[in-house]
C-alpha cells in the first residue's frame, strides 16, 4: 500500500503565498499533491525529469511550472548530473486564486492562467527567459507589498506568454471541458460519459445537427484535434487515472477504458505517454506520498 502522510504547508492564512529560494545537488521529494497551487522555476535541471499528472517530461536548463491545487507531481534527478541546482517555489491557497480580485476585467487573462493550472502548465523558454528577471528579483524583494506586486507582475506575464503547454490530460486531472462552442462542449461531455463505450462519428454528428464530414471540420477546427485523436485522449487519461489509483490489470484497463485491442492500447500510450502502461505505473508508484 502507499505511505500516505498529511503535511501542514508553511504557507500561513494570513499572507498571500509562501517563498522558498534554495540550491540543492538533487531532487529528492517523492510524488506528492497538496492543496496549495505552485509556481515552481528550476535553474541547472538539464535531464531532470518532472512529472504532473500524467504527464513525464524530461528538463533542458530551466523548467518553469505552475500546479493547481491537488495534482500529483514531483521532479526527479533522473539523470541529471548537476550539482548546482537552483529552485525557487512559490506555493498560494484557493483562496487567494478564488479572490473577487480575479474577477475583474483587467486580471481576467490571470484567471484563465489559474484555470490552465488545474491539469498544470509548463512554460517553454521564450517565457522562462522573459521572466527570469522577475523571478530572481521578487526572491530579493522587501517581504510584504512590493513581493506581492511583483508576484502579481509575474503570473500577469506568464499569463499572456503563449509559449506554455499544457501538461495532464483533462481526464487524469478530473477538469471538465470549457470550449466555447456550445455544439463542440455537448460532445466532449457525451465522450467523456461513455469514453468505455463504442462511440461513431455519425453519432456524434448527429448530436450537433451536422453531416459526418462537416462536424469532422468543425471539431477540428474549434479543438485543434480530430475527433479519433480526442476520444483516445480522453481514454488514455482515464487509462493513466486507473493505473495510479487502482490495482486492476493493464489488460483489464485497456478494455474498460474503451480499447478493444492491448498492442493497440499499448502503442498508443507509449506514443502519447512516453513509456508503456506497466513502466508509468512503476514510476508513478514508486516512493508515492500524498501531502
Amino acid at each position: 500500500m502507499n505511505h500516505v502522510i498529511t503535511e501542514i504547508t508553511p504557507l500561513s492564512s494570513h499572507d498571500c503565498f509562501y517563498l522558498i529560494d534554495r540550491y540543492k545537488n538533487k531532487f529528492d521529494f517523492p510524488l506528492h499533491r497538496h492543496a496549495e497551487y505552485e509556481l515552481n522555476f528550476v535553474e541547472n535541471c538539464r535531464n531532470a525529469r518532472r512529472i504532473v499528472g500524467d504527464s513525464m517530461e524530461v528538463l533542458g536548463d530551466y523548467d518553469l511550472t505552475l500546479v493547481g491545487g491537488s495534482l500529483e507531481h514531483t521532479w526527479e534527478t533522473y539523470q541529471c548530473t548537476q550539482t548546482r541546482i537552483r529552485e525557487i517555489t512559490i506555493q498560494f491557497s484557493e483562496e487567494f486564486v478564488e479572490n473577487v480580485f480575479f474577477s475583474k476585467t483587467q486580471m481576467s487573462s490571470i484567471k484563465v492562467l489559474f484555470e490552465r493550472a488545474q491539469s498544470g502548465v509548463a512554460f517553454e523558454i521564450p517565457a522562462i527567459m522573459r521572466l527570469y528577471g522577475k523571478l530572481d528579483c521578487i526572491t530579493h524583494a522587501q517581504p510584504g507589498f512590493y513581493r506581492v506586486i511583483r508576484f502579481l507582475e509575474i503570473l500577469y506575464e506568464l499569463s499572456i506568454d503563449d509559449h506554455y503547454h499544457v501538461l495532464a490530460s483533462a481526464s487524469f486531472a478530473n477538469q471538465k471541458t470549457s470550449n466555447d462552442s456550445r455544439r463542440v462542449h455537448k460532445v466532449e461531455e457525451f465522450i467523456n460519459q461513455n469514453y468505455n463505450k463504442a462511440i461513431r462519428l455519425q453519432q456524434l454528428a448527429d448530436m450537433a445537427g451536422m453531416t459526418p464530414t462537416s462536424f469532422s471540420r468543425f471539431f477540428k477546427l474549434r479543438t485543434g484535434r480530430t475527433v479519433s485523436e480526442y476520444i483516445i485522449d480522453i481514454r488514455l487519461g482515464y487509462a493513466a487515472r486507473k493505473l495510479v489509483d487502482s490495482t486492476m490489470s493493464i489488460v483489464e484497463i485497456c478494455y474498460d477504458c474503451g480499447f478493444n485491442n492491448l498492442s493497440n492500447f499499448n502503442r498508443r500510450f507509449k506514443s502519447k505517454k512516453g513509456c508503456s502502461p506497466k513502466v508509468f505505473r512503476e514510476n508513478y508508484r514508486k516512493n508515492r506520498i500524498i501531502v
